[in-house]
């Protein structure tokens, strides 16, 4: 893959930037800007961004550590349509609880329908519609990875918030509730999993029900200072709760009685348990071990897949230089030939050997490795560009490739270390890396 054919609009000036968002003064989140100036994403409408190759590289990236995480545990991947009938959102009372957070439309036979900022109706009615389910076949772990839709009032912070986004929703359906509470530890065991293979140091902290219902309820939180979410965090004890969950006066602890420390986080995962809520309204039922109906203890498991994605950028980066988690960067390897014309163009040879080597001795990273064409460019520009986009490894073919044997100039963007390296230690280094 060469870089002079990746579609990625020109870099941005702030003030064109701030005039394709719409309002000044709205580009305060630094996952925003970077993804904008750098040709991440683009504006299509407030709320709504065109994902540009890089930035749906990655975000593929990131679906299958989730899938890998989820059917490690049993799940199985659905696909439910975005267009929800009303007649199911107002059997849960959803249609007018949600208000106008719900996108309604009318097809022209006049049937109301919202497009699915979730899928809790859904899923049991399509449980319900199988008649003949026995508690041997319990539990079922469905998920589905697709576009969620809400209208946001204020839609701000790029992917962070907006009104179509990615998501990953499960729904698990179990023979009773001690199973049920197995399942709801297994998934927030996943979850935990998923974060640590990102390197996002979430916390699980208590969280309130909201509209979606159900007993227990599990918010996933990443530490960040721009986090629109407050949650209380106990130094002494493993307790964490969001601050809509605590009584505002008490300022200590309820499980040991020390010192409750407040931080922002941006919520990236939330589970439920929801019980019977969903099922007793649908008639989700299954044959018990007595041979009798009963109705199938739920749970509720969501993932923010965009926002993770720019939520981890948020994190990672610098203020001028997107850096990704190792697993989820759109192309691991950037090489850069010398400019034509210049006293290194003899190295350029090497340079398209040494991406046939790569690709030939580490077949894991065909389709990870970008050849930065664009000769016309000195190799500074390009460095410079390729430190932007974040590319864990960048390669120069420079006045050291003309040695014998030649020698490369290697970035590692994510430590800050520059090696120079023979084309047997560069596929020594790149042996290390994992793709997913």
């Amino acid at each position: 893959m060469v870089l002079s054919r990746v579609f990625q609009p020109q870099n941005l000036r702030e003030d064109q930037l701030l005039s394709l968002e719409g309002r000044s003064g709205e580009l305060t989140c630094k996952s925003q800007q970077l993804m904008l100036r750098v040709g991440l994403i683009h504006p299509a409408s407030p709320g709504c961004y065109h994902l540009l190759p890089y930035t749906v590289r990655a975000m593929e990236k990131l679906v299958r550590v989730i899938d890998q995480e989820m059917q490690a545990i049993g799940g199985q991947k659905v696909n439910m349509p975005s267009l929800s009938p009303a007649e199911l959102w107002r059997a849960t009372n959803r249609w007018d609880l949600m208000g106008k957070e719900l996108l309604k439309l009318r097809d022209r036979h006049g049937r109301e329908y919202c497009l699915g900022p979730t899928h809790e109706e859904a899923i049991t009615a399509l449980v319900a519609s199988q008649k003949k389910l026995s508690y041997k076949q319990l539990p079922f772990l469905l998920y589905q990875v697709t576009r969620k839709f809400r209208d946001e009032p204020r839609p701000r912070f790029g992917l962070l918030r907006g009104r179509e986004f990615y998501m990953k929703d499960m729904y698990t359906f179990d023979s009773s509730p001690e199973a049920a509470q197995q399942t709801y530890g297994l998934v927030c065991d996943a979850y935990g999993h998923l974060f640590d293979r990102l390197g996002l140091q979430c916390i699980k902290v208590q969280a309130d029900v909201g509209s979606i219902g159900g007993t227990m309820s599990h918010e996933f939180q990443l530490p960040v200072d721009i986090g629109e979410d407050r949650f209380a965090v106990c130094l002494n004890c493993n307790f964490s709760a969001n601050m809509e969950t605590l009584d505002l006066p008490h300022t200590n602890c309820p499980a040991c009685q020390g010192p409750l420390t407040e931080t922002k986080g941006i919520e990236v995962g939330h589970t439920f348990y929801l019980g019977t809520k969903y099922s007793s309204i649908f008639n989700a039922q299954f044959t018990d071990v007595h041979g009798k109906q009963s109705l199938a203890e739920m749970g509720c498991y969501g993932l923010g897949v965009t926002r993770i994605l720019a939520a981890a950028i948020e994190v990672f980066s610098t203020e001028d230089c997107i850096r990704w988690p190792s697993l989820l960067a759109p192309y691991h390897v950037c090489l850069i030939p010398p400019k034509k014309g210049s006293k290194e163009e003899a190295a350029a040879e090497l340079t398209g050997h040494l991406y046939d080597h790569i690709t030939e001795a580490l077949p894991q990273l065909r389709g990870e490795v970008l050849l930065d064409d664009r000769t016309h460019l000195t190799i500074g520009n390009r460095l410079k560009d390729a430190n932007k986009l974040g590319y864990p490894y960048v390669v120069i073919a420079g006045k050291r490739a003309l040695e014998d044997p030649a020698h490369f100039e290697v970035w590692c963007q994510n430590t800050g270390e520059v090696i120079f390296l023979t084309k047997e230690g560069i596929l020594e280094l790149l042996s290390q890396v994992q793709v997913v």
